[in-house]
């Protein structure tokens, strides 16, 4: 885990998939006046170039936030995230892109609060440099998300947003993030909880959908994105999916509309499609 950095993969399919999601989810939460936390458990450096260092290496944004940038017939919720990027590049010519913590400060409210952590040294310095002028309303931690989560849990104001996203580099990351859900919702089950997963060949990874199902009650969304055919060798993410739990009730009809569009403009063959399933209490 302390050899993955996120800047490889800043903006690509799965980013888009993830930030989609993390907006339209604090939306929901501004629609009461009360204020609310987000809670990011793998924050990274929050702050990615995209014409230098490591994104050059592989460019995935390309075939990302890259396909979305310049069409003119963005579904309202996607042009909402993208407008958001924008933000960052004023003059059109797409450099740098949002992590999951700029993202969440800047669709969130004066009132409400955001904790992040981040384990990798490196990234935390960049991540505690990059919200310095953020003050009361921002606390970094350089340290393990999954550990630190229990502490904040419930939040002060009762409200929040718990985003998991760690990089399951490890093994272990499967059921760190199961453990997670399992300790933390009996101590917020009103929370609004976000954990993304990638979709990989390996048997942790096709299993963890249906064993998250098991722990998360009766409202839970499901929601994945492929945008190719696994390779064969099995090397490689093919599409990557988000699991919420206690979803806004209308997340499934957004998302019923946004996701063959997702399909169709990030899709790499046929082997694109998307999953989307829910239960509802």
């Amino acid at each position: 885990m302390l050899s993955y950095r996120h800047a490889f993969h800043a903006g690509n399919h799965a980013d888009v998939l993830k930030h989609l999601l993390l907006v339209q989810l604090i939306h929901y939460l501004k629609q009461k006046d009360k204020p609310f936390w987000v809670i990011d458990t793998h924050a990274g450096a929050g702050l990615y170039e995209l014409e230098s260092g490591y994104a050059t290496k592989l460019n995935e944004y390309e075939a990302g936030i890259g396909r979305l940038w310049s069409r003119p017939d963005l579904p309202a919720p996607l042009a909402e995230y993208v407008d958001l990027v924008r933000q960052l590049n004023p003059d059109g010519k797409l450099r740098l892109y949002p992590g999951s913590p700029w993202l969440a400060l800047h669709a969130m409210r004066e009132q409400d609060r955001l904790r992040l952590f981040e384990l990798h040294s490196s990234d935390a310095r960049h991540l505690e440099e990059n919200f310095k002028d953020a003050g009361r309303r921002v606390t970094v931690a350089a340290s393990d998300g999954f550990a630190g989560l229990k502490a904040l849990l419930p939040p002060p104001p009762r409200r929040g947003l718990i985003l998991i996203d760690p990089s399951y580099e490890l093994r272990e990351d499967y059921q760190h993030v199961l453990h997670a859900l399992r300790d933390n919702l009996p101590r917020f089950p009103t929370g609004l909880y976000a954990l993304w997963h990638p979709q990989l060949t390996r048997t942790e990874s096709t299993q963890l959908p249906d064993k998250l199902k098991r722990l998360a009650g009766k409202n839970w969304l499901h929601v994945a994105l492929t945008v190719r055919t696994p390779a064969a060798e099995g090397i490689g993410m093919h599409g990557s999916g988000m699991f919420i739990v206690n979803p806004p009730w209308t997340l499934h009809a957004m998302l019923k509309e946004i996701m063959p569009y997702l399909v169709k403009t990030l899709g790499q063959d046929d082997g694109a499609e998307f999953i989307l399933e829910q239960q509802i209490d």
